[in-house]
């Protein structure tokens, strides 16, 4: 059973069949099992970050709302994401468009890489095995990556989880300057935003850091199940000229190939304008967050 003080008074129950790995990192406890109804699921702190049965939903549009917004995303950066799906998705770019000039994946936790590769190998299919030459991993804290590659990269996806423990420094303003400063003129960078049923007030209060930082701040959601309350949101900012002339990242720069089309579940040009269109008292909330950006400090 699910529970955190990020949702109190709420929990998600699975029926766990088999426990597959149980054990506690440097940073945080580590569970795989086996559930009756979602498949194979992999456990952080307590939270659920990924099961077998809607992981695309999240792993698509948290890579593929960036990348295509992005008109050539050569050099890509992942933050967290140990379990290797976003990695996985970004190097459907380079199997269909072969666009891709560098990919890197920085990870804090080494165990959570290994734990995914031993027991969920379907989530990053393959893109863990060390065999793609354009594809390097850092075990490092991903700020300080960040600020050592400064204007490196097209596109940085942050797929962390909720701002608790290791990852409450990835929510903070001194993260995003460091991920302002590693994009490239014209980058795009997406964030984990959280669910707007459960966390509207952090929500805002995000959007105002960004903004303060970025040339333009938009809010995508996405229906995953398994995460709480069922939405998740994806918060997208861009650098440069081309976002302060107008450009947005709710206008997709490209659209998949048939072929690369055909892998996809869950994410899809339709599905990417869509994202964007949210409830009114959402919108409300962040376009107020938008007109009043954090002065900076």
């Amino acid at each position: 059973m699910e529970r955190s003080p990020l949702w109190p008074g709420q929990a998600l129950a699975l029926e766990v069949q088999r426990v597959l790995y149980q054990g506690r990192s440097r940073f945080q406890d580590i569970l795989v099992f086996d559930s009756r109804a979602h498949g194979r699921v992999l456990v952080l702190d307590g939270a659920i970050q990924v099961t077998e049965r809607d992981e695309f939903a999240y792993q698509e549009m948290i890579t593929h709302l960036p990348m295509f917004a992005h008109p050539r995303p050569e050099r890509v950066l992942v933050v967290g994401g140990g379990d290797g799906g976003v990695l996985r998705e970004v190097l459907r770019h380079d199997a269909v468009d072969k666009m891709l000039e560098k990919v890197v994946l920085c990870e804090l936790d080494e165990d959570v890489i290994r734990v995914s590769r031993d027991y969920l190998p379907g989530v990053s299919g393959g893109a863990l095995d060390g065999t793609n030459a354009k594809v390097s991993i850092a075990i490092m804290d991903g700020a300080a990556f960040m600020q050592q590659h400064q204007s490196q990269f097209d596109v940085i996806i942050t797929d962390s989880s909720d701002p608790l423990g290791p990852a409450e420094s990835l929510y903070q303003e001194p993260f995003f300057r460091s991920m302002y400063a590693a994009l490239r003129e014209g980058g795009i960078a997406c964030v984990q935003g959280e669910s707007f049923w459960l966390h509207l007030d952090l929500i805002v209060s995000v959007v105002r850091i960004l903004r303060s930082i970025f040339d333009v701040v938009e809010y995508a959601s996405a229906s995953v199940p398994t995460y709480p309350s069922g939405q998740i949101g994806f918060l997208l900012c861009g650098k440069g000229t081309v976002w302060r002339n107008g450009g947005r990242p709710r206008h997709a720069a490209r659209r998949p190939s048939e072929k690369l089309q055909r892998h996809l579940r869950y994410y899809s040009p339709e599905m990417h304008e869509s994202a964007f269109v949210l409830p009114p008292f959402v919108e409300k909330a962040i376009a107020g967050a938008l007109q009043h950006p954090l002065e900076a400090s």
